[in-house]
Order: structure tokens, then C-alpha cells, then sequence
């Protein structure tokens, strides 16, 4: 257990830290930094030094929801106090224990692993219990202790501090949402890995089931946002119902600065929502992209399939209609009657072939998807007098028109 003292300049009015009390002097409010291993093997221990520091006796309830390392996020208020417990995201920076030395067994959802920081403010103390090795809060940590080793005219210079609990509450929130922000690289590499190896034309896609558990680290972590954000919601309605929560004793906190930082949090975790909700979607597109180039291939090998029995078919008639066990056969006992049947079945497979390439059905031709469409659309219009605008006939049938006005 950590305590840190906040006090005001009596002449600067500036906020300044000290790591013991000041006598007869009383501070603006106190941080009780406390570790989860206390909580759980010195519980009443625990409880006898907090109330020993902040004269507060906590819920039972309460104190069983703290002991909980699978609490989901919630915020519930009392009398004397508020709870809120946020759980943040173990990033491979933290030192966090895991395994069989752990003090408890995280459950790791679909390669994410949370951990609960529980906060318990009133107007003039704050208490956070967290595990060991929480990169977030300890970062904050050594910068107080820094702050504090200098003297008290320029603790406040390079940054002004937290001026009630709750603002320090804010801040260190704002520090864990900073670690489901750095989320948006790693999972962007994993959706650019994914699309590569749905959209790959060399071999078959089979790893359906590590791709359904990526998406569902994405539904995992779209989840635990709305969370984030019902608590942080509940907890401005809070603010702005009892202003209480959010000055200390002596001086007057300004309501919009914490209603603004708590905007900030919504925000910055809805960000993060959109973002893993995008990149959901991206993924979504590759699978239907996957499965619309299985359904073209498809396609076209029964395209190829049909114009092989479409030039085969003329020569299937032509070779049945020779076969008949018929005894007059016109041409069956002429010398060149073989050799005139193959050049017809070779004419009739050599324009097939001409008519399917002309009609870009072979081959692959460069002309626009436009252009192909507006073929289509135009030889939906058959037309039964071809044969006149065979260049001869129109030239006959205007010859005819012009003796037919003369008359």
C-alpha cells in the first residue's frame, strides 16, 4: 500500500504532492495505491489499513466484486463513496504475472487477456487496487514519486496535476484507454494477413477456425468498449446529478473541465470501437471477395466445359447421323466421301471457334465490362432479315425503289 499526498500552495495556490502528512495541515485529498495480493491474502488485514487511512468501511459486496478478477466493468455509487471498476487490457509491456506463478488465472478470450483496476473516490480520497506489474498506473506512479522529490515550488511547472480525486481518477483512466489504442496496429497486420491469405489464388484456404477466433477477438474487444463506455456514462450522470463528486472540501472543482475529460474517455474508447468495427468489416469483405473468386473460377471452368460440348456437338451429330445401320447412305460408298465429311466437320469446328472468340467468349480479350454488356444488349434483337444488308441485295432493292417511283 502506497499513499501520496495532495496539498495546495498556501501562497501560489498550486497543487503539490508529498509522500508523508503534513502535521496540522490538511491535504486537498489522498491516493491510496493498493495491490490485488493484499486484497486477497490479508483481506481484513486490508480493510483495518484503509479504514485506518481514510476512516471508510466498505460493502461487503463491494469488497467481493474487488476480489472478482472476472468482474466486468460497472460503476455503483453509495453513500459515502463511489465504485468503479475498469478493466484494462494486458499489453505485452506489462508485467503482469501469469501462468502457474500467478496470484490468479486470467481468462484469455480469443487471444486477449484483461485485468480489473478497481477506483473507490470520494471528494478527497481515491483508492485504486490493481495487480503488480500494471504498466499503466506504475508509469503515473514513478512520475509522482518524481514530482514529489522535487521541491514544492516546481512540483507544479512542467505540468499542472490532478486538483481533486476524481480528476486523478480521470487521468489515470485516460492512461489504461491509451493501451486499446496502441490495438490498432497489431490488428491491423493481422487483418492485412488475413486478406492475403483469403485472397491468395496458389492453394486452398483451410484455416477457417483460427479466422473465426479473429473475429471474434474483434467482437471481444467491440464488447468490452461498450462497457467502457456504459460505465464512463454513468458515471458523468453521476457528475452532473452530485456535483459533490467531483470538488474536494475547500475549493470549488470546476464541473465542465471533468465533464470534458470524461467526453475525452467516451470518445477516444469509441474510437477504438469504430475502429476494431471497420476493421471487422474488412475482413467480412475478404471472405465474400474469397468466395466470389471461388464462384467466378467455378464459373469459368463450366464456361470452358460448355464451349467444348458446343464445338463437339456439330461433330457428334454429324459423326451419329453417319453411324446409323442404315444400307443406302448418301456419299457411304464414294472414294472422297471420308475425306469431304472431316473437312466439313473441321469447317464446322474452325467457325465455331471464330464465332466464340469474335463473341470474346475464348480467350481474353480487352474490351470493357461496358462495352461487353452493350454487345449482349445488342444481340438480344434478333433480326430475321439479315440477309438484307447483304451489300448486292441492297443495291437490287434500291434499283427496284428508284423504277417503282418512276412509274
Amino acid at each position: 500500500m502506497q499513499i501520496y499526498y495532495f496539498y495546495v500552495h498556501a501562497a501560489s495556490q498550486q497543487m503539490y504532492i508529498q509522500l508523508q502528512p503534513i502535521v496540522n495541515v490538511e491535504p486537498e485529498f489522498t491516493w491510496v495505491d493498493c495491490y490485488r495480493d493484499d486484497v486477497i491474502h490479508r483481506l481484513e488485514q486490508w480493510q483495518q489499513d484503509v479504514y485506518d487511512c481514510t476512516q471508510l468501511r466498505l460493502n461487503e459486496l463491494h469488497v467481493k466484486d474487488i476480489q472478482n478478477i472476472e468482474h466486468p466493468c460497472t460503476f455503483d455509487t453509495m453513500d459515502d463513496y463511489d465504485l468503479l471498476i475498469f478493466r484494462k487490457l494486458i499489453t505485452p509491456t506489462d508485467q503482469i504475472v501469469s501462468g502457474e506463478n500467478a496470484l490468479e488465472e486470467h481468462e484469455r478470450l480469443f487471444g486477449l487477456t484483461t485485468t480489473p483496476v478497481s477506483f473507490i473516490t470520494t471528494n478527497n480520497i481515491l483508492i485504486t487496487i490493481r495487480e503488480r506489474g500494471n504498466r499503466a498506473l506504475e508509469n503515473y506512479l514513478t512520475r509522482v514519486q518524481t514530482i514529489a522529490a522535487k521541491p514544492v515550488d516546481e512540483q507544479n511547472k512542467p505540468r499542472k496535476m490532478a486538483a481533486s480525486a476524481l480528476d486523478l481518477q480521470l487521468r489515470l483512466l485516460n492512461s489504461m484507454v491509451d493501451d486499446y489504442l496502441d490495438l490498432r496496429a497489431p490488428l491491423s497486420k493481422r487483418v492485412e494477413f488475413w486478406q492475403q491469405e483469403l485472397l491468395q489464388g496458389n492453394r486452398r484456404f483451410t484455416r477457417w477456425q483460427q479466422l473465426f477466433q479473429e473475429n471474434m477477438a474483434f467482437q471481444q474487444v467491440e464488447n468490452l468498449c461498450e462497457e467502457q463506455i456504459d460505465v464512463l456514462q454513468e458515471l458523468r450522470g453521476e457528475i452532473i446529478e452530485n456535483h459533490g463528486h467531483a470538488k474536494s472540501k475547500k475549493r470549488v472543482g470546476k464541473q465542465d473541465i471533468i465533464l470534458v475529460r470524461i467526453n475525452d474517455l467516451v470518445s477516444h474508447v469509441e474510437r477504438i470501437q469504430k475502429y476494431t468495427a471497420r476493421l471487422n468489416n474488412a475482413i467480412q469483405s475478404a471472405i465474400d471477395l474469397h468466395f466470389s473468386a471461388i464462384s467466378n473460377q467455378t464459373n469459368e471452368n463450366m464456361r470452358i466445359l460448355a464451349i467444348i460440348t458446343a464445338v463437339f456437338a456439330p461433330l457428334t451429330l454429324l459423326t451419329g447421323v453417319y453411324g446409323m445401320n442404315f444400307e443406302f447412305i448418301p456419299g457411304l460408298k464414294n472414294p472422297i466421301g471420308f475425306w469431304i465429311m472431316l473437312i466439313v466437320m473441321l469447317l464446322s469446328t474452325a467457325m465455331l471457334i471464330l464465332y466464340f472468340y469474335r463473341r470474346h467468349l475464348m480467350g481474353r480479350g480487352e474490351r470493357s465490362v461496358i462495352d461487353m454488356l452493350a454487345q449482349q444488349h445488342k444481340n438480344q434483337h434478333v433480326n430475321l432479315l439479315w440477309f438484307l444488308d447483304y451489300e448486292p441485295i441492297k443495291q437490287t432493292l434500291k434499283e427496284v425503289e428508284k423504277m417503282t417511283r418512276l412509274k
